[in-house]
């Protein structure tokens, strides 16, 4: 269960998609970026732009700062952060692996590592998406719920005028009862 935290710390949200960055995959991987990287681009057909992608220089910088704030809170991760990066060329940008692109790579790198990492990559992929339904569902819930509170309202303030509509009618009956009797008195 700690190694499939552990790679979904590494999974980014980026151009609407969940993605893992090369250095990430080399590392879980147990291999080098370079070597990744050379391993992909010989098997280049199998990724299409929706498995893999390069970033912008913005996305890249983007989440450099927020791995740099992330990192401030775990040391780990800074470590991480910090060791790829001190390795990596800032000029280019990394590769963005979709959940399908990580699924090639099984294909692409055939070690006995390299096959149970994927094994654990693809699981934490479902755990993101099982995270994510479950707040889809809480969104709906809480929609209801402020659905039903904003019937409720319409239904109080009816009561709240109905009560106010019989306190005022006693009031004007105890007017009534004490005002000064006129005519025969007994």
């Amino acid at each position: 269960m700690q190694i499939i935290q552990s790679i979904q710390n590494r999974i980014y949200e980026i151009r609407g998609e969940r993605v893992i960055l090369d250095f990430d995959l080399a590392q879980l991987y147990e291999v080098e970026t370079k070597a990744l990287n050379q391993a992909v681009k010989r098997n280049l057909k199998r990724f299409p732009e929706d498995f893999m992608f390069r970033l912008t220089l913005s996305e890249w910088q983007s989440i450099r700062s927020q791995s740099v704030t992330a990192s401030e809170s775990t040391s780990m991760r800074s470590q991480i952060v910090t060791a790829s990066q001190n390795k990596r060329n800032t000029n280019v940008t990394p590769y963005a692996f979709t959940e399908q692109g990580v699924a090639m790579l099984s294909g692409v790198l055939n070690s006995e590592k390299a096959i149970n990492m994927n094994i654990a990559i693809m699981r934490a992929f479902v755990e993101v998406r099982k995270v994510l339904a479950t707040e889809g569902d809480f969104k709906e819930q809480l929609k209801e719920i402020k659905e039903r509170l904003g019937e409720h309202d319409g239904q109080l303030n009816q009561i709240y005028d109905a009560l106010e509509n019989l306190l005022d009618e006693k009031a004007a009956q105890r007017k009534w009862n004490d005002r000064e009797r006129i005519g025969f008195k007994k």
